[in-house]
């Protein structure tokens, strides 16, 4: 760039515009840096044992007894920072008579539209169909959140997208889409993760006083406040010309500033380090690459959520996506079927039949694992001071699974569990129903059948272990709805995401009710229930 440029575009901004020559006192003072905020999503396969996974409590503040009996145990130490969102429904399930979705398949629908809340193509009506068009290769019709936040917020206009253990999805598992029918296959390789951080790193250190002005925040928003109210004076048409310039200048010329935790010590400190990083990547094939050690407490999954945190802390981009695998063997938990299987209960794909011994304890075995992993990547964060808190405060660390009961796939009750305000957003220390606000919604009925192991038919046909389908359907694209405003997503007019807009985001997908997913796109867009949760944000 000229210096010419330069000092009319940034140096005009910063030094000549308290100047203005129609300006003739000048009373704002510059605002101190607020860090930005974070969406960071774990995601897993095949749902939950219900019944162990939710609080008693459904609605109302929560303690550490309320976790202590539950899967989420391992959250006890943060349970002050900890938003359950109950009474939830995701969209587009399967069933066997099509009563609530399209009739691809049980994962390839569910999957590809919990984030982007559209239908897939081509379409299916024949749920038991082996064709490889509509069962395997369907796609979704629309952009997922990650690309949604990403396309406003990102430097790149990119998600980071991060493939636990480096196992690439198929369609039938890929969640991410960066546009109507376009899958998105983000980083698996740890060395090519660390790799696209390192440019970030601001070795040396800065001062502490750079680092105060600088943390987190770009140029434009180090000056924001400044323009902003500068343009509310009453100045002449050719000085507030001038002040759209320089800010239009600033947008097309501004370069994020990481933030000055982003660094080589931080890096050390986190494990995410080239000898680490190698280590994960040399896998022998009967290793399990998420339960393995690669120094010291440090196994294959926990150097992913390390390198998010990294990832966070550098500012890369607001939104962190964490995916784990489908159909994965544990075998460093002592299991000896994948867990696919396992979810049906019955060792195989079958929705029919009896089921494996002990099977609720090895799902049990699994989910805990699962949870263990969320803790980890909270206590990572909340160990790195940020502004008056940390940085976790600025986040919005969310655990979503694809569905709820994973042998019913059932969508409804969805488990949903967050830490993390998002900078205040968000209230914490809570479980909060957001259908009815009734305290004792049902935890589902995932030990129905094969309860102590004891041998019993299962029909998954019956979507018996799940919840009943009158109860848990708020739509969760209210909810995302709450974590792109809570991020700064912004609207046009009609409250759909739109760079540039001036509105909160009030709608998002395509539907917001699951039955309208029946025939793939045949009924017209409509968002039934438009707004957020508001029964989830501070203060409420």
């Amino acid at each position: 760039m000229s210096r010419r440029i330069f000092l009319r575009g940034l140096g005009g901004a910063c030094v000549a515009a308290p100047f203005l020559s129609s300006i003739t006192d000048r009373t704002a003072k510059a605002q101190p840096a607020t860090p930005p905020r974070r969406l960071i999503v774990m995601y897993t396969h095949y749902g939950c044992i219900t019944t162990r996974f939710f609080p008693r409590k459904s609605h109302g503040p929560l303690t550490a007894a309320d976790l202590e009996s539950t899967t989420l145990k391992h959250l006890t130490p943060y349970v002050d920072k900890l938003l359950m969102p109950r009474g939830i429904r995701a969209m587009n399930e399967w069933t066997p008579k099509m009563e609530r979705g399209q009739g691809n398949d049980r994962h390839l629908q569910v999957n590809a539209s919990f984030f982007t809340c559209h239908p897939v193509t081509p379409n299916s009506d024949d749920p038991f169909s082996f064709d490889q068009a509509t069962k395997f290769n369907a796609r979704a019709t629309g952009p997922s959140l990650d690309h949604v936040i990403a396309r406003q917020l990102s430097p790149d206009g990119e998600p980071l997208l991060m493939h636990v253990g480096n196992f690439r999805d198929g369609a039938s598992s890929t969640i991410s889409y960066s546009a109507p029918e376009t899958l998105y296959s983000g980083l698996g390789a740890p060395a090519a993760i660390l790799a696209k951080l390192t440019g970030l790193f601001s070795d040396p250190l800065p001062s502490p006083d750079t680092y105060k002005a600088i943390r987190g925040k770009s140029i434009i928003d180090l000056v924001r406040d400044d323009l902003d109210t500068l343009a509310r004076f009453d100045m002449s048409q050719a000085d507030r010309n001038k002040l759209e310039a320089w800010k239009t200048l600033l947008h097309e010329t501004v370069r994020p500033v990481a933030s000055a935790q982003c660094n080589t010590p931080l890096a050390t400190a986190l494990g995410a380090t080239q000898e680490n990083v190698d280590l994960a990547s040399t896998r022998p094939s009967v290793d399990d690459v998420l339960t393995r050690r690669i120094s010291g407490s440090l196994d294959g999954a926990d150097l992913y959520s390390n390198l998010a945190v990294l990832a966070a802390a550098c500012n890369a981009t607001p939104v962190i996506f964490l995916k784990y695998p489908p159909n994965f063997l544990f075998r460093g938990l002592g299991l000896t079927m994948e867990s696919a299987s396992l979810s049906y209960r019955l060792g195989n794909a079958g929705m029919q039949g009896t089921c494996v011994t002990g099977v609720i304890d090895m799902l049990l075995t699994i989910d805990d694992y699962h949870a263990r992993k969320l803790a980890h990547l909270v206590e990572q964060l909340n160990r790195i001071d940020e502004g008056d808190g940390t940085l976790l405060d600025n986040s919005a660390v969310v655990w979503f699974q694809d569905a709820s009961d994973g042998c019913a796939r059932n969508l409804n009750n969805l488990p949903i569990v967050q830490v993390g305000s998002a900078g205040g957003y968000f209230k914490t220390g809570w479980a909060v129903n957001v259908e009815d606000g009734s305290p004792d919604l049902t935890t589902g009925n995932s030990e129905i059948v094969c309860a102590d192991g004891a041998p019993s038919e299962v029909d998954g046909t019956t979507q018996a272990t799940g919840t009943d389908p009158s109860l848990a359907n708020a739509p969760i694209n209210k909810y995302f709805c709450n974590l792109m405003n809570a991020l700064g997503v912004t609207a046009g007019s009609d409250g759909f995401p739109a760079p540039g807009g001036s509105e909160p985001v009030t709608h998002f997908g395509m539907y917001d009710r699951t039955e309208d997913f029946i025939g793939g796109g045949i009924n017209p867009p409509t968002i039934h229930d438009p707004g957020e949760f508001a029964a989830l944000r501070a203060g409420s």
